[in-house]
C-alpha cells in the first residue's frame, strides 16, 4: 500500500496544508458582494477600494495555492499567503476582537 501511495502523499500533504486558503479564496468568489459590502461598511472606504481589497485577497490566496501545489516559487507563495493572513487580521478587525481571540486561545489550549 505504501509503495503505491508514496508518490501521491506529497501532493495530498500540500493540498491539506493550503486547503484553508483554497476554501477561503473560493468562498470569496461566491460571496463577492457580501465581502465587499462588509469591508465598505467596516472601513467606510468606498465601493472601489473595498472591491480592490476583496480582489487582492482572492487573487493572493488562489495564486499562492496554485504555486504551492505546482511546487513553483513555494517560498514566495508562502510569504504571500502569510501576507494575506496579516492583511486579513487588520482588515477584518480580528486583532482587536477580544471574543475571537479568547475563543482562539481556548481552542489552542484545548489541543494541548
Amino acid at each position: 500500500f505504501l509503495r503505491v501511495t508514496k508518490q501521491y502523499l506529497p501532493h495530498v500533504a500540500r493540498l491539506c496544508l493550503i486547503s484553508t486558503f483554497l476554501e477561503d479564496g473560493i468562498r470569496m468568489w461566491f460571496q463577492w458582494g457580501e465581502q465587499r459590502d462588509y469591508i465598505d461598511t467596516t472601513w467606510s472606504c468606498g465601493y472601489l477600494l473595498a472591491s480592490s481589497f476583496v480582489f487582492l485577497n482572492l487573487l493572493g490566496q488562489l495564486t499562492g495555492c496554485v504555486l504551492v501545489l505546482s511546487r513553483n516559487f513555494v517560498q514566495y507563495a508562502c510569504f504571500g499567503l502569510f501576507g494575506i493572513i496579516a492583511l486579513q487580521t487588520i482588515a477584518y478587525s480580528i486583532l482587536w476582537d477580544l471574543k475571537f481571540l479568547m475563543r482562539s486561545c481556548r481552542t489552542s489550549w484545548a489541543r494541548r
